[in-house]
């Protein structure tokens, strides 16, 4: 069962936000021109890996950190490409607790030289490396689908 579901641009079935905006840091992964991607054990449903910046942190730290914790991999921060900013006010998660967040993400990109041995985190179900082709056939979570857009499927691979 799903404990968050996600709104962007939405406006009609979107909650009202009841909490301050989150910001977060997610990343295009890729290796072997192939797109990093998690299923999520909230969703059930394919994302980007990344998360929640914390309180002393910056975006990057918190991207390499995500990688850390999400994927077993220690990625130096240099490495990490900073892509663009999604905060429009549509872009909502709602809990299972009640909370409502409107999320403001900041994107990275990363391209792997070699394929990485991954970990998978509590926080994932799978991790896989999608063509561009795959994902067509999948349900990315509607806060990332966009991102994906943009930067992985019309815009050249990181």
């Amino acid at each position: 069962m799903s404990i968050v579901t996600f709104y962007r641009g939405d406006p009609k079935n979107a909650p009202k936000t009841t909490m301050p905006a989150h910001l977060g840091a997610n990343v295009i992964l890729t290796w072997n021109d192939r797109l990093l991607l998690e299923r999520r054990r909230d969703s059930n449903t394919w994302g980007l890996v990344g998360g929640g910046v914390k309180k002393n942190e910056t975006e990057l730290q918190a991207i390499a950190r995500e990688i850390r914790e999400e994927l077993g991999l220690r990625i130096p921060l240099e490495r990490f490409r900073k892509l663009a900013v999604y905060g429009e006010p549509g872009r909502v998660a709602a809990y299972r607790d009640g909370s409502v967040w409107r999320m403001v993400i900041v994107v990275y990109g990363l391209e792997l030289a070699e394929e990485p041995v991954l970990r998978i985190s509590a926080e994932s179900r799978e991790l896989r490396f999608f063509t561009r082709e795959e994902l067509r056939d999948i349900e990315i979570v509607v806060t990332h689908s966009d991102i994906v857009e943009d930067w992985y499927i019309r815009g050249p691979a990181v």
